[in-house]
């Protein structure tokens, strides 16, 4: 069974940086995709980056030059790192990992942008 945890998660000034990163645990391998997902508050989970098992990365509009995704397969984790942050890029930040056969996520963690 796979499991996800977040961490990195916080408060941060308009402007600047958090580093968020996901540590998978279980029957997880290379063959599996990954992302992260974000809800703000009354709004719907929607995708903010993903990679997959082969590399490819795809971003969200909103975050396109800002954050950076990648992930390493040695250590089973999935660094998300967000420059020039928006008070709109508050949310709950969500890790998932998924196969042909499996979706698990993370249970999130916040970051908040606001001065």
């Amino acid at each position: 069974q796979v499991q996800l945890v977040e961490s990195g998660g916080g408060l941060v000034l308009p402007g600047g940086s958090l580093r968020l990163s996901c540590a998978a645990s279980g029957s997880i391998s290379s063959t599996w995709h990954m992302g992260w997902y974000r809800q703000a508050p009354g709004k719907q989970r929607v995708l903010v980056a993903l990679i997959t098992s082969g590399g490819y990365t795809n971003y969200a509009d909103s975050v396109k030059d800002r954050f950076t995704i990648s992930r390493d397969n040695a250590k089973n984790t999935l660094p998300l790192q967000m420059n020039s942050l928006k008070p709109e890029d508050t949310a709950v930040y969500y890790c998932r990992a998924w196969s042909a056969l499996n979706s698990v996520w993370g249970q999130g963690t916040q970051v908040t942008v606001s001065s």
